[in-house]
């Protein structure tokens, strides 16, 4: 017996075979960071390694904008992170370091507790409780 797994397909179109969109402009933005840093090396006369750099922070750029978070047993925040888009971890770990690290978790019991008060503004809306009728 076969069955369809459900796929991400958020219209991703894909440009000359191997980008899409996004992992394009991630490369750009790679590219782009290296240019910067290879005009700081020229001055210097370390053309080759501004080269290198260029080449190696695009193919990042790419590894961000295409690959998805590996299962990695070892490091726990990448199992809960697993399956999931790199830029989007990122994006994420950005946003959490900018709420100076803030991370509000309900437990159990404090889910208990707004239900139960849900349910007596609930019954306060109603009039109370009906008595079967």
């Amino acid at each position: 017996m076969s069955y369809n797994i459900p796929r991400n397909v958020k219209g991703e179109g894909r440009i000359l075979y191997i980008f899409s969109y996004k992992a394009l402009m991630y490369t750009g933005i790679g590219v782009l960071i290296g240019v910067a840093i290879n005009f700081i090396l020229s001055l210097f006369g370390l053309d080759i390694i501004g080269y290198i750099i260029i080449g190696v922070l695009g193919f990042i750029g790419f590894g961000i904008g295409t690959f998805k978070m590996p299962n990695l047993p070892f490091l726990k925040s990448a199992r809960l992170a697993a399956g999931e888009q790199i830029d989007e971890v990122i994006k994420r770990a950005i946003k959490f370091k900018m709420n100076k690290d803030k991370l509000y978790i309900y437990t159990s019991e404090q889910v208990a507790k707004e239900e139960e008060k849900n349910e007596k503004k609930t019954e306060d809306k109603e009039g109370g409780k009906k008595n079967g009728r």
